[in-house]
């Protein structure tokens, strides 16, 4: 089981298509109050994932976007990655790095990163459909972890076998380049050094659900 190949015009396009979302969404909400909606929404997502962050781990915010889970107070020190940071610091006020002085930012795609130490927790929050290169960027998530250390990921899965099948080859929804379903998805990640922990629908939809996987990384 693998990720169909993404050419590099269409990672571009949804690259692009994500950043102009962001300045039109955020144009019509105050950065305090969506900062504050957002700092709710990520404790009941940790709740939901049936996962605590102690003090002194460490925790990676991978495809964090302008307001990820490194805006919670958590005891842990994190690291945020996202290939979009410099665009996000320049042009959008609800993002400023000096807002969380203790947060690493990575400006970086996920392919490309890769830690010198690993994380305790390591949590991708409905950006693993952005990536160009889904495998690779999986591969890239396992890594980064520590033996025993626990893997959080949320996506928008397709409920329809035939429809899955038209979004994956024509434009459907040009935001989102990988089109896959609930047990697709699980595959891809399955084969690497993980076991499944719990997997649950959060959201329901007519064409999508929103889908939370919770992983830990086998020992050895």
């Amino acid at each position: 089981m693998i990720g169909l190949p993404l050419s590099k015009w269409k990672w571009k396009l949804a690259q692009a298509l994500e950043w102009r979302w962001w300045q039109y969404y955020l144009a019509k909400h105050p950065k305090e109050e969506y900062l504050n909606k957002k700092r709710t929404y990520w404790k009941g997502m940790l709740q939901e994932a049936g996962v605590s962050v102690e003090s002194g781990e460490r925790l990676l915010d991978a495809g964090c976007g302008p307001a990820g889970l490194f805006i919670l107070p958590l005891p842990a020190k994190i690291d945020a990655l996202d290939p979009l940071l410099e665009l996000y610091q320049s042009s959008l006020a609800h993002f400023d790095p000096a807002d969380y002085p203790g947060v690493g930012f990575i400006a970086r795609p996920l392919e490309m990163f890769q830690s010198p130490e690993t994380y305790d927790k390591v949590c991708c929050f409905n950006a693993i459909n952005h990536v160009k290169d889904l495998d690779l960027s999986i591969k890239r998530l396992v890594d980064a972890l520590r033996s025993g250390g626990i893997l959080v990921v949320s996506v928008d899965v397709h409920k329809h076998h035939w429809l899955k099948k038209i979004f994956q080859y024509l434009p459907g929804d040009a935001l989102h380049p990988h089109q896959y379903d609930s047990r697709h998805y699980c595959g891809l990640f399955l084969q690497q050094e993980l076991t499944l922990l719990r997997s649950k629908t959060l959201k329901k939809g007519l064409i999508f659900d929103y889908y939370l996987m919770v992983f830990e990384k086998k020992r050895g």
